[in-house]
């Protein structure tokens, strides 16, 4: 399926991260088919250049002043970044360096580059860049992943993901020293998506250390398969709660790697769907901007109140809720009538997976997802 990502290359050299499997390598050989590749995923180049790193700045020398060079799983090899700053210094050559990990890059380095490579992600599809193909229902059950959406097999798919997932990010790169205890650690995490993070409830469930679990979670967002938002502190007349909540990048996923098949249960829907909401509204800020931040809020001692995403831009704020219910409920408005008479509160929007627009007596709009992601799309979100 070859579909146009909305991701637009910046001018000048940048690092390109995402999960395995979203799409970077196809992306680069359409944007860039003239580009000098470096390929580590190939291994007969990761050896060669693991040997002899030199030989890395003997292959640069040879490329034209001021062609882009892609270096593709560059994680694999952080320490070749140091003559990356070299030849975007000496020779002006421009870099796309891409990798599936920010874990190692981390480590070794990446602030050499800073202000001369910038940072980028991509992520799984979202709607605009499928369109009229895109199903709500389908991208619950398998997600959005490009190597998944290609494939005749979905479920076959998910499951040789997560098991190349297992063996090429964190065994090839001994990123644990426990691969079945972090293998048993992964179906324990997914449950806990779309819920507030507390690694002392996680260790006791996966009857591991807390630090051990702390680690693995800190692997899972350095691969890039999940991600954390903060608690918003609204300063209202309540006590909030700090903790994080965690998400996984992709419904499909997160479904793999807690060994779900068939289509999703009525109790896996609500935080699927929140998930998907939460993914959707994180790559628009990443590619377009519509956000300096997104947080969750809730009050604490009132586990039935919640708003799960808070968007900030400047002084102003939109309140989001993601319910994945058939048909409207006005207690679905309970977490946005909490939080209307916030500072800076711009709109209120209830998103849900089918159905009419909608509007409440007291403003706040009911849209389904669909029409939500058209609005990201076109920048009307904050009209």
């Amino acid at each position: 399926m070859m579909l146009k990502r909305i991701f637009n290359a910046p001018k000048q050299s940048f690092f390109l991260l995402g999960p395995r499997g979203c799409g970077k390598s196809t992306w680069l050989r359409e944007v860039f088919p003239d580009a000098y590749l470096i390929d580590l995923l190939s291994e007969e180049t990761y050896q060669r250049l693991l040997v002899n790193p030199g030989r890395f700045a003997d292959e640069l020398r040879s490329v034209p002043a001021g062609m882009w060079v892609v270096v593709d799983e560059v994680q694999r090899l952080p320490n070749l970044l140091n003559e990356v700053h070299r030849f975007i210094e000496e020779k002006r050559l421009s870099f796309v360096l891409c990798g599936s990990s920010a874990r190692k890059l981390k480590r070794a380095g990446v602030n050499l580059l800073a202000g001369r490579a910038l940072h980028r992600s991509m992520h799984s599809f979202v709607p605009e860049e499928i369109g009229e193909q895109f199903d709500t229902e389908e991208a619950l059950r398998y997600g959005l992943l490009p190597i998944v959406l290609d494939s005749i097999d979905k479920q076959d798919t998910l499951s040789a993901y997560a098991q190349m997932y297992l063996k090429e990010e964190i065994q090839t790169e001994a990123l644990v020293r426990n691969l079945p205890g972090f293998a048993r650690f992964l179906p324990i995490a997914a449950l806990f998506h779309g819920q507030r993070i507390n690694v002392t409830n996680i260790a006791s469930e996966a009857g591991v250390a807390r630090t051990t679990v702390a680690s693995y979670l800190e692997i899972l967002e350095e691969t890039l398969l999940c991600f954390r938002l903060s608690a918003f502190e609204a300063k209202l007349r309540v006590r909030e709660r700090k903790l994080p909540k965690w998400y996984w990048c992709d419904p499909g996923i997160v479904r793999v790697m807690k060994r779900a098949t068939g289509s999703p249960a009525l109790e896996e829907r609500g935080v699927l769907f929140e998930g998907m909401v939460a993914q959707l509204i994180r790559a628009y800020k990443d590619y377009r901007l519509i956000c300096d931040d997104i947080c969750y809020w809730a009050p604490s001692g009132h586990s039935d109140i919640e708003v799960d995403f808070i968007l900030v831009r400047g002084s102003d704020i939109i309140a989001v809720e993601a319910k994945s219910g058939a048909n409207f409920t006005d207690s679905w408005c309970r977490g946005l009538r909490a939080v209307a008479q916030l500072e800076g509160m711009r709109r209120r929007i209830v998103v849900y997976p089918h159905g009419p627009l909608m509007k409440t007596q007291d403003g706040i709009e009911v849209m389904p997802f669909r029409h939500f992601s058209e609005e990201l799309a076109s920048g009307l979100l904050w009209k």
